[in-house]
């Protein structure tokens, strides 16, 4: 007679006695998602691992540091038998079974009558997965499948109708240095479930490819010394379509806070009353490096990195760098907004101090498919940028850490 498949069904374990039979693997992996759910713990076993004696010790657990003996499952609600003696799993399994507590088996799931699903979670959702085959119950395919839906949920891949009402407001995301891979989670999610995005220029385009398309994208791409839409007119935009109600998604490059303007958008919502959550994004300061192979700090060679935008000349009035602490530092530089300011910027740091042969590197539209990275010192950047013909957008790497990775490719 064929097997009939298991019945799921979410335990409701907040206060009630659960019993771990054994301290090892198994019960570390399921002790903090029963802790998560509240459960009396009881764990039965006369050694244990490092993290669930932690556990024990923080009084998250209740720890009874011997061998299973018959009674130890009296007044449990559920029971998870782990140990490494089948003989005593067998006799906790047989107790269980005598007094009704559903029981799951790690050394034999078919004398179990309890099996413990494949989990996840997303914004408030539990993602369980079971297998029906009895012949073919394989963990590693059933947590395939749930990461496949844990991660659709989590990214906005797979979206689902919403049942809740709908907060309206604005999401400032930061996108991340360019690569759609590199976007947060949140944002990714966020993204998906907008009706109106206002996307920049550096933002991860690609990703817009893939909303609905009911979804009305605004273009607020500032073009260095080309066509771009005023900071107020973004600002009023945002306004705008989340006072209709709108779920409105900001995408910006890079993190909203890093010379990314992001604040004056903030204020701009405050001022009129809207609801704006922010997202963080991964800036291009760090990211970028790292893509091409530069660390912004390594040990014995920078214990510090500062992170500058470039888009004033250290001679204009109304640049607000220290350029001559800076030249003093012996860590990295690292410069955004700075093409074709790196001329008078690889200047000033000469003269203050810095070493005409200290490295530079130049890495343009980095983590994209178009990256490259050229490398020169602070006496030959500027000849380099005008050879190379380097162009925005460009992180611009100063300091030792520039010779520390491999060498680059050609």
């Amino acid at each position: 007679m064929a097997e009939h498949p298991a019945y799921p069904v979410g335990l409701r374990l907040s206060g009630r006695r659960v019993v771990v039979v054994g301290g090892g693997q198994v019960a570390q992996r399921r002790l903090p998602a029963l802790i998560a759910a509240g459960a009396d713990i009881v764990l039965v076993s006369p050694e244990a691992t490092p993290s669930v004696e932690a556990m024990a010790d923080a009084g998250e657990i209740t720890w009874v540091r011997r061998g299973y003996e018959d009674g130890d499952l009296t007044g449990a609600w559920y029971a998870l038998v782990a140990t490494s003696d089948p003989e005593a799993n067998t006799r906790a399994s047989a107790e269980a079974e005598r007094h009704r507590v559903w029981c799951v088996r790690s050394d034999d799931a078919d004398q179990a009558t309890a099996w413990t699903p494949a989990t996840g979670h997303s914004e408030g959702v539990t993602v369980a997965v079971l297998s029906r085959d009895p012949r073919g119950r394989d963990p590693r395919h059933t947590a395939a499948i749930r990461d496949a839906v844990v991660a659709g949920l989590r990214d906005g891949t797979l979206v689902v109708p919403h049942h809740r009402p709908r907060t309206p407001g604005v999401a400032l995301v930061g996108g991340g240095p360019g690569d759609p891979d590199l976007i947060t989670v949140r944002g990714r999610r966020l993204l998906a479930e907008a009706d109106v995005v206002i996307a920049d220029r550096l933002g991860p385009r690609d990703l817009l490819a893939e909303l609905p398309s009911h979804v009305e994208v605004i273009d607020a791409a500032k073009i260095p010394y080309g066509r771009f839409m005023a900071q107020e007119a973004i600002n009023d935009a945002l306004i705008e379509h989340a006072k209709q109600g709108k779920a409105v998604v900001r995408l910006k490059g890079g993190d909203p806070f890093v010379f990314g303007r992001g604040m004056e958008e903030v204020q701009a919502l405050a001022e009129a009353g809207i609801a704006c959550t922010v997202v963080p994004g991964i800036s291009s300061s760090i990211s970028v490096p790292g893509a091409a192979g530069i660390p912004v700090t390594h040990r014995g060679v920078a214990h510090e990195f500062t992170v500058v935008s470039g888009h004033v000349a250290p001679d204009d009035e109304r640049s607000l760098v220290d350029w001559p602490a800076l030249a003093r530092l012996t860590g990295t530089l690292v410069i955004l907004m700075g093409v074709d300011k790196i001329g008078k910027i690889a200047e000033a740091l000469v003269a203050h101090g810095r070493s005409p042969q200290t490295p530079v590197a130049l890495v343009q539209e980095g983590t994209t498919a178009a990256q490259r990275r050229v490398d020169a010192t602070l006496a030959t950047v500027a000849e380099t940028v005008r050879a190379e013909d380097v162009r925005p957008p460009a992180v611009i790497v100063v300091g030792e850490v520039v010779r520390v990775g491999p060498e680059p490719a050609a």
